[in-house]
């Protein structure tokens, strides 16, 4: 009886595995009907997977049942959401109160002293004179009074944008909802915006309001959406290398059907990017359209926006691999035997000298390695770091990432039953992963069964 058990456990958990690789490339509307099909042993397994997307866990919180989001609550992986024990309303609510001199400085800016509660049109004007930068003083203004009702902000956020501390605070001491959230971060009538503009878009995201492809739709102007795909800094708030991931997704996700692989269409992208007033969506389908110059009629912004060019570089396909004689095919063969050294430290020492000496690439690994659940998971071909962006070779990394998601949006689309049976097939598949995605469309497979010649 127990031998059942404890395969069925480990069937569970091998399938909430696979299931929370694939939910990393998987497009939002995908995501439920994929974890809606497991049963309820697997998906507490993948609620607790350390591998589960900050996408994942924002469709979870927002439209998962009560036993997901404690669940979710448990999983120590589960960085800077609203959850128990970490950032959210609860903990912002729980500050002491601000400082007699913060007192004194606010009543001063007033006119007169600090009364709370504070009226909608005072604390607006505070939130407006002090969020230039970091949320602590906004979070204080935010404690003498009740947060603006949603209609309020949206009109005062239309005339003149709040600047990002403030937007920040708001996120960071709760009540928005998705819409207002993604309202407040179009600051296309702002003049300028400073280091911290990125900010409120991170937090959105790290808070479990917002999605990567709800940013990716609706940030405004398109050029700051583009630079959202960059925003991966040591010692300041910026995505870790697996959010990072998920943007840069987000984005493609957005370019890829209108841009294709056309090298005219995405110099034109670059182009008019720093003039255009709109979100990304419109900015893509304007330059297949040959119209992204008639939409910015007003003066044009400096052409040397620091980054932009390099974001749009992270996103447009790159060139083939350069030939890299006997033993770059050496290298690919290897990746094609499962623990072809026999050890898997040894495995991971020898990707990761192929990666540093230029016989492999990121892209290589998620194509050529065997099996494909090994190819999806970094831990096993660049070994296990600790820390929030757990990897030290961020370069293939993310060039991995990106292929993988190529691959299963090409072969996979929007189709969750697609999905479903790949995430059956992936954990006893040998082969590599272009072959399982053959099989599953041609429906050429049996679970446990590799397909392979």
């Amino acid at each position: 009886m127990h031998v059942n058990a404890d395969r069925a456990d480990r069937e569970s958990r091998r399938l909430a595995w696979c299931v929370a690789l694939l939910l990393r490339h998987a497009p939002d509307a995908v995501a439920p009907a994929l974890w809606a099909r497991l049963d309820a042993p697997a998906r507490r397994f993948l609620c607790r997977d350390e591998r589960l997307p900050a996408s994942a866990v924002t469709l979870l919180l927002r439209g998962g049942g009560e036993e997901d989001r404690r669940t979710v609550a448990r999983n120590p992986h589960v960085l800077g959401r609203p959850l128990p024990g970490l950032p959210g309303p609860a903990r912002y609510a729980a500050r002491p109160a601000p400082a007699p001199a913060l007192l004194a400085t606010l009543g001063s800016e007033l006119g007169r002293p600090v009364q709370p509660p504070l009226g909608d049109a005072d604390t607006v004007a505070l939130l407006r004179r002090h969020g230039s930068r970091r949320p602590r003083i906004p979070l204080d203004v935010l404690r003498l009074g009740r947060p603006p009702g949603s209609a309020l902000l949206l009109r005062e956020h239309a005339r003149e944008p709040l600047p990002p501390g403030s937007v920040e605070a708001l996120l960071l001491a709760g009540g928005l909802d998705a819409a207002t959230a993604l309202a407040l971060l179009d600051t296309r009538t702002a003049t300028a915006y400073g280091p911290d503009w990125h900010r409120p878009a991170v937090r959105a995201v790290r808070a479990g309001i917002l999605t990567f492809e709800e940013l990716a739709a609706a940030v405004a102007p398109a050029h700051r959406t583009l630079l959202l795909g960059r925003v991966h800094t040591a010692g300041r708030l910026g995505w870790n290398l697996a959010e990072q991931a998920g943007m840069r997704a987000a984005l493609t996700r957005v370019l890829r059907p209108h841009l294709g692989d056309d090298p005219r269409l995405w110099a034109e992208l670059g182009r008019h990017a720093p003039a255009f007033p709109g979100t990304l969506p419109e900015l893509a389908a304007a330059a297949a359209a040959g119209t992204a110059a008639d939409a910015a009629p007003g003066p044009r912004p400096p052409e040397g926006i620091p980054g932009l060019a390099e974001a749009v570089a992270d996103l447009a396909p790159g060139p083939p691999p350069a030939d890299g004689g006997v033993h770059r095919e050496l290298a690919l063969a290897s990746l094609a035997v499962p623990n072809a050294m026999g050890d898997l430290r040894e495995d991971v020492r020898w990707v990761r000298a192929c990666l540093d000496r230029g016989l492999l690439t990121g892209a290589d690994v998620i194509r050529h390695k065997a099996p494909a659940a090994w190819a999806l998971d970094e831990d096993l071909w660049l070994g296990e770091v600790d820390g929030p962006d757990r990897h030290d070779r961020p370069g293939a990394f993310l060039a991995a990432r990106a292929e993988a998601e190529r691959l299963l949006d090409a072969a996979l689309g929007t189709d969750p039953g697609a999905w479903w049976d790949t995430a059956r097939a992936l954990p006893d598949f040998a082969g590599t992963l272009p072959e399982l995605l053959a099989a599953v469309v041609s429906g050429d497979y049996r679970e446990g069964v590799s397909h392979r010649s």
